[in-house]
């Protein structure tokens, strides 16, 4: 047998072994030194002076060296910490009853939590578990149909190895040698986009035929008010606003009143804030983004303009090369690698590109500044007027019950909430790297989970265990995947599958199609780590012939392995929620319930392909580029 059918084999075998149930990790390590010891095995010599343990040491310390891998511990110690922290419970009662009045409540609410928990911690197993525990028996007791209750917690709890921050986007960056940074924004909107059509679906299907969802008992519907809430509306107004105004400004009747209904002054003053947050974080997000888009690049190009003024003198009209993203510099897995270096900011602040030379005054030439178009600015304007105007009538609206509603969220959605905003927001603003932004993050959680008073030093250390096993899975994935993808190149075996694509005069769509259902159909006997480490480097050398970008590849290939959770025989999360729910529910009906969500997924991948844009808008807008 040639090397290269040598090559064929080997890839055969490990897909056998794997679905014999081998770990992956060392699975790849054995095939990898058992065929690299043939590819390299010469009769003139020793056989401890074989190529293959060199090879394996140099890809190992290849792994090791690739500083952008230092946030996978730190993105899973965030998420085990918030899980082990018990911060969910509080978060599904008060979203439950924000969304009472919709069809399938209890269903949408558990769809909203599984996005929101799953970008905080971005553990499949975690998600899934958790939300097992907390909304699928109120969900069955409700008289929600096993189907529905099972396939929104299973499809719902893989979002978060979409949606940023994921360890599945860092995973693919490394191989790749892609920028994480570009990566997350590529991911943003599909993400969202996926999260939408499951929502679409779950109403849709609830609205067709109710029974599937009955409607909630008056008593699941109440919102019991506290007796210095109700003393509110009794003495000062119905309205919330106007009543924590008024006794902002008149406390007397309220500090006076009976005992059971008086609350202090500071009460007075949070209850002023709770009510104001939803108009305080509407009014910055609006300023944020007027700054973003028009004030901020203005300023940057005068002050990149001032230095290059001062450092040497303009002959012309000159380019600026778009706002970089800070992070490490990426190499490909296998390859050899070189100390991670930062480029330093110039002295006006203006970031530059990490690959720019800094000796090339080419690499770091200011741009003709153009504000935004006029259509941004009839966009911005419409969008805040109706925005603002949505609010007017929230207020207007906003009694005793629906205050109480939004004092729950606040309390338990905000903490979280800004935390992931934060923890995305400084990467995708070039404002830390991915692994300054995972640090965040985690000592983030940490003060969220001990703020909770739940979070013992049991449960830490417990966290801490996780995040060692499931880093070191991770790593020595890096390893064997590494170690593999050398063997299997060196044998011939990329060559000939090359050879085979390429020989098929594929145009470029044709070609996404065929990568993308073959990752697909991976996808039902194998994780999404084994076809990330062992077959997407196999299409990777050939995206630069098709002329197709690979992030917006990696990007379909997100999408695609959402399917891999939700497809039998190895969808793992059907077996993580059988084993927190009730006896009664079977495999046969989580399987019937998270089969429509592949099809969903589908769906949106289809959409992708109709409007790239989808994925790149983000990267582009950022960063300048795809």
């Amino acid at each position: 047998m040639s090397d290269p059918y040598l090559g064929l084999l080997m890839l055969c075998l490990i897909v056998v072994v794997i679905m014999l149930g081998f770990p992956t990790a060392f699975t790849l390590m054995g095939l990898g030194m058992a065929f690299g010891f043939f590819a390299f095995y010469d009769p003139s010599d020793v056989w401890t002076n074989n190529k293959i343990f060199t090879l394996m040491v140099q890809r190992t310390y290849g792994g090791m060296t690739n500083d952008t891998l230092l946030s996978i511990p730190l993105f899973v110690l965030m998420g085990y910490v918030m899980e082990r922290g018990a911060l969910v419970d509080k978060m599904f009662h008060s979203v439950q009853l924000a969304f009472r009045g919709m069809p399938a409540s209890l269903a949408v609410a558990t769809l909203v939590i599984c996005t929101f928990w799953g970008i905080a911690s971005g553990l499949v197993g975690a998600v899934v578990v958790l939300m097992g525990v907390i909304a699928l028996k109120p969900m069955l007791n409700a008289g929600y149909d096993i189907r529905l209750a099972s396939g929104v917690i299973t499809a719902g709890g893989t979002l978060g190895i979409l949606i940023p921050p994921s360890v599945m986007i860092i995973v693919y960056a490394a191989v790749a040698g892609q920028s994480v940074v570009k990566l997350y924004a590529a991911a943003m909107l599909p993400g969202f986009f996926l999260a939408l059509l499951y929502l679409v679906y779950v109403v849709g299907w609830a609205l067709i035929d109710p029974k599937i969802a009955p409607k909630l008992p008056p008593e699941m519907l109440k919102v019991p008010i506290p007796a210095s809430v109700a003393f509110l509306r009794d003495h000062y107004s119905t309205n919330f606003v106007v009543a924590t105004i008024k006794a902002a400004f008149a406390p007397s009747p309220l500090l006076n009143a009976p005992e059971g209904t008086r609350i202090t002054y500071g009460r007075i003053i949070k209850n002023l804030i709770s009510a104001l947050f939803p108009l305080v974080m509407t009014v910055a997000l609006i300023a944020g983004t007027w700054w973003y888009v028009v004030i901020h690049p203005k300023a940057q190009f005068d002050e990149a303009q001032a230095v290059l003024a001062l450092s040497k003198p303009l002959p012309g009209p000159t380019t600026l090369a778009p706002a970089k993203p800070q992070e490490e510099t990426l190499v490909e897995i296998g390859a050899e690698t070189t100390s991670s270096s930062r480029s330093s900011s110039n002295s006006g602040g203006g970031l530059i590109a990490l690959d720019a030379d800094p000796d090339n005054a080419d690499s770091q030439k200011p741009d003709v500044y153009s504000p935004p178009s006029n259509s941004f600015y009839w966009y911005f304007g419409i969008t805040s007027f109706l925005t603002l105007l949505l609010l007017i009538n929230y207020y207007r609206k906003l009694r005793d019950e629906q205050f109480e509603i939004l004092k729950l969220l606040v309390e338990s959605v905000m903490p979280l909430g800004i935390l992931t905003v934060v923890v995305l927001a400084v990467i995708l603003l070039g404002i830390t790297t991915a692994t300054e932004s995972a640090a965040i993050g985690a000592a983030g959680a940490f003060l969220l989970a001990w703020s909770s008073g739940s979070f013992t030093f049991e449960r830490m250390k417990q966290a801490v265990f996780l995040t060692t096993k499931t880093t070191s899975m991770v790593c020595w994935l890096f390893v064997g995947s590494a170690l593999f993808s050398a063997v299997f190149a060196i044998l011939g075996g990329q060559q000939i599958i090359e050879s085979w694509v390429l020989g098929m005069n594929l145009s470029p769509l044709q070609f996404m199609l065929l990568s993308q259902a073959l990752i697909f159909v991976l996808g039902w006997p194998l994780e999404w780590t084994e076809i990330i480490v062992i077959f997407v480097p196999i299409f990777l050398p050939m995206l630069s012939h098709f002329n197709i970008d690979p992030i917006l590849w990696g990007t379909l290939v997100f999408v695609n392995l959402q399917a891999a959770f939700l497809s039998p025989p190895v969808a793992m999360s059907a077996f993580y929620l059988k084993g927190v729910a009730p006896p009664h529910v079977t495999l046969n009906q989580i399987f019937a319930g998270m089969m429509p969500y592949m099809f969903i997924v589908i769906i949106c991948m289809a959409i992708m392909y109709a409007w790239p844009g989808m994925a790149l808008f983000l990267p582009k807008y950022l960063y300048g580029g795809g």
